[in-house]
């Protein structure tokens, strides 16, 4: 096996995926580094069905990504066992998961994440290493020389011209000291309207352990009781309600929303948002042979958002993560024996079961957490608040530099340590190259949700169909900086290079602006 290629990209994410799969159209030879036994992240390892903005079915994504939401259709349309209905019907949704208009089973990400790369594992140009981490690197003040990987008690170095952090939780930053900051800025850092008054760097949002439970009718499958369940069956929210209650964060500070399991209607409830068809990844009701077949949702509610704690940049990782899970499991025992019933049937939910082959694993639990703030990098240009939110910006961003766009509300999860949460709209916004470029680093380039956001901002940059276009454009950056012999300070330093990666970008179906009528419409 080789130890030199063009681009060493660490993390199977979704951007890391396309930080690859960009590279390796433009001819590069590519390793990609995962620390699972799956790539994918977000759709696949973490278990989070795609969130994405109103318009996805026509704008606002990379060609790829929009690609990639009509392989998951056509799947389904040419399953034997799939109704006429759906082979006949243009836009479906096929878990019927309201989160997104295309939920789908995160073992179908994943075979279509392999079939992507297949071609390119066959002619030789990629390789890919599962459950494989990094221990070290070598560098100099501004380039990134080698690093050292560990693969089943197996060490090796690897050399590269371009690396990419495609992990995450940024952690290819740390190892290369690369600069980068954590959790939340001070107000006087960038004057961001939401901003603290002091930096918070263990201020952060939360992880949230996903799990799979199906729906069987007429089942019991109660649970063993958690390790930690009287610990969070006891513990209160910030606005005076337990962990464990159909009750989680509203929109604003101090408010509270309600919540059920199906929002039955002519109940009390009927009116509450249902959570099991929330993140519903398969409905057996598009298959014309539903025997033995049951409902699937993936946990991730606000009830199992963990707030006690990082899994970054803290001295109790392994705790933090093993009670991260103890908090999904003992929300799925509380819905199975005390949480209130939507139908009038009084407490507790035996049908609700845990999936054990939806996540690829035997307790149902993701593979790896969810992570929603990563490390992230000191950049050329950071994105603030008052660039892009409606109430503070008054007219559509836009950048120079622009390789790519995006659409999502700030949303920002309970933190960590002050127990924060709001939700603010943004307008459409576009996605700056500086932001993908570390101050420090030159060879280096930031491909998931360790870009130059702030605490604030990678509210809104974290979603799916961002991080993809951020690692689709994160591969043509190097592709082109090796092509012409510049490191990605020259390029973003000179107009006619940026304008020319940008041409590049429109050709592979890369968005850079959005559509007239949207930003006229001010949506």
């Amino acid at each position: 096996m080789k130890n030199n290629y063009d681009v060493v990209v660490i993390g199977g994410s979704l951007g890391g995926i396309m930080a690859a799969y960009s590279s390796l159209k433009q001819g590069l030879n590519v390793l990609l580094v995962e620390e699972t036994d799956w790539i994918g992240g977000q759709l696949t390892s973490q278990g989070v069905p795609s969130d994405e903005h109103d318009f996805i079915e026509t704008t606002g994504s990379t060609t790829t990504y929009r690609n990639f939401r009509e392989k998951v259709r056509d799947y389904y349309r040419n399953h034997p066992n799939v109704i006429e209905e759906i082979k006949k019907t243009k836009i479906f949704n096929p878990g019927s998961g309201w989160v997104s208009r295309n939920a789908h089973e995160p073992l179908l990400a994943l075979k279509l994440f392999n079939e992507m790369l297949e071609p390119f594992v066959e002619n030789g140009k990629l390789t890919i290493l599962l459950e494989t981490v990094v221990t070290s690197a070598k560098y100099d003040d501004e380039f990134v020389e080698s690093l050292t990987l560990l693969t089943n008690n197996q060490v090796r170095e690897v050399f590269a011209t371009y690396f990419v952090d495609g992990t995450d939780n940024g952690d290819l930053l740390p190892i290369t000291k690369t600069d980068y900051v954590t959790g939340a800025e001070s107000f006087d850092e960038y004057n961001e309207p939401h901003a603290p008054k002091e930096t918070k760097p263990h201020d952060m949002q939360p992880v949230t352990w996903v799990i799979a439970v199906e729906w069987e009718e007429g089942g019991n499958n109660r649970i063993e009781k958690p390790a930690m369940y009287e610990f969070y069956k006891n513990y209160q929210m910030p606005f005076n309600e337990p962990i464990l209650s159909w009750y989680a964060a509203g929109l604003d500070m101090g408010t509270k929303r309600q919540f059920s399991l199906f929002a039955t209607p002519h109940t009390k409830f009927e009116n509450t948002p249902a959570m099991f068809t929330y993140r519903q990844v398969f409905n057996p009701n598009i298959f014309k042979d539903k025997k033995g077949l049951n409902p699937i949702t993936l946990i991730n509610w606000p009830q199992n958002d963990y707030i006690m704690g990082n899994i970054i940049e803290n001295d109790n990782v392994e705790f933090h993560k093993y009670a991260a899970k103890q908090l999904s499991l003992s929300l799925v025992y509380w819905l199975q024996t005390e949480a209130e019933r939507d139908d009038g049937k009084g407490f507790g939910y035996p049908e609700i079961k845990i999936s054990k082959g939806t996540l690829g694993t035997d307790d149902g639990l993701a593979k790896a957490p969810y992570i929603r703030e990563s490390r992230r990098i000191k950049a050329l240009y950071t994105i603030r608040e008052q660039d892009i939110s409606k109430k503070h910006a008054k007219k559509i961003p836009e950048y120079w530099d622009s390789i790519g766009i995006g659409l999502y509300h700030i949303d920002l999860h309970m933190t960590t340590e002050t127990k924060t949460y709001f939700f603010d709209e943004t307008w459409p916004f576009e996605i700056p190259l500086g932001a993908l470029i570390p101050r420090n680093r030159k060879n280096l380039i930031a491909a998931c949700k360790n870009i130059g956001t702030t605490h604030i901002t990678n509210g809104c940059y974290r979603l799916h169909p961002i991080e993809w276009n951020i690692g689709e454009s994160a591969g043509h950056a190097v592709s082109y900086a090796i092509k012409n012999k510049v490191d990605l300070h020259e390029l973003y330093e000179n107009k006619t290079h940026v304008k020319n990666l940008q041409d590049i970008l429109v050709e592979n179906g890369v968005q850079l602006k959005w559509p007239d009528e949207i930003v006229k419409g001010g949506k």
